[in-house]
């Protein structure tokens, strides 16, 4: 065999792989953007023909403008913060000057909050209402999983209160939140435990009922290892439970921290709690001719995050899963 053919030899399977590797890459990353630019070219021709009541629906170019205008507004307000708090402290230094025993008051800056204020209020309460919910959901799942006596006595409850809507939840908490959380320094406002509360009943059952199924689905070989080995409860749901059922408590997770969010929206708006849904609800009400705009860019970033909250859930699953070779999605 000639030098030439060996090297032909062995470099043909190189070319195959990178032919394939790169064909795969520009797939992955193509496919996407066309569908974005396809959207993009339906989204702009529509908006010319819709007409509203504040003018015409805006299109992509109207909604970076105002994408633009919402990132200034929020570093003008952090100027306005910055000047605000150093003459704060200019006054209180000449006054303790005069007399030392002046005991200086802070004042918090009361400025509106921007809308990267309201991102950050929407991520923080969505966290909160979803970690209640996940510590809820979670052990009475395992316990409805290992149990068909509490499955068959909580199962009605979870069919009763699943479809209840958000809508119909935040009167009732809200009077509940009014009535028990009463304080005169309060460490939380009360429209934060509203919403977040909301969030909690709303967003629970796919996590509960997910678990219920990945625990009463484990192998039976994995469970008679258990009764062989002569585990203890705790040591039985440690060892064998919780890593067989981590595909579906992930999967009741992903859907769980999904439907929060989308329902976090909705309750923000009623409860006023200043977040994504109060900008939307306020800038619905402000009727300028920019609102729409404002909206669209809020839209757009509601559905941003929950992208970017899905993908982070489908990363720790990763993480976490022991079938590394799993494929997730």
């Amino acid at each position: 065999m000639s030098r030439a053919q060996a090297a032909s030899l062995i470099l043909t399977p190189v070319k195959r792989i990178n032919l394939s590797s790169v064909s795969s890459l520009l797939k992955d990353a193509l496919l996407p953007m066309l569908g974005i630019l396809i959207f993009l070219g339906l989204w702009a021709v529509l908006a010319k023909n819709i007409d509203t009541s504040l003018g015409k629906f805006p299109g992509p170019s109207a909604v970076l403008t105002q994408s633009q205008v919402l990132i200034d507004e929020h570093f003008a307000q952090r100027d306005k913060a910055d000047a605000f708090y150093e003459r704060q402290d200019q006054r209180n230094a000449a006054r303790t000057l005069k007399d030392p025993s002046y005991n200086p008051t802070i004042r918090a800056f009361t400025g509106p909050p921007t809308f990267f204020d309201q991102i950050w209020t929407s991520l923080y309460t969505v966290t909160v209402g979803f970690l209640m919910a996940s510590i809820i959901a979670v052990p009475v799942g395992i316990i409805c999983g290992l149990s068909k006596a509490s499955y068959a006595a909580i199962n009605p409850l979870i069919q009763l209160l699943k479809p209840v809507s958000p809508l119909a939840w935040l009167p009732l908490v809200t009077m509940v939140v009014s009535a028990v959380y009463v304080s005169d320094d309060p460490m939380f406002s009360k429209s934060f435990i509203t919403s977040a509360v909301t969030v909690s009943l709303c967003c629970l059952w796919p996590t509960l009922i997910n678990t219920a199924v990945g625990v009463s689905s484990i192998d039976s070989d994995l469970l008679n290892v258990s009764k062989v080995l002569r585990l203890g409860p705790f040591t039985h749901v440690v060892k064998i439970v919780m890593p067989s059922s981590i595909p579906m408590i992930f999967t009741g997770l992903r859907l769980s921290l999904g439907i929060g969010w989308m329902v976090l929206i909705a309750a923000e708006m009623l409860a006023q709690n200043p977040g994504l849904g109060k900008f939307v609800w306020d800038e619905f009400q402000n009727g300028s001719s920019e609102s729409l705009a404002r909206i669209m860019v809020a839209v757009l970033t509601i559905g941003l995050i929950g992208f970017a909250l899905d993908q982070l859930m489908l990363l720790l699953q990763k993480r976490v899963s022991w079938d590394k070779g799993a494929v997730l999605r």
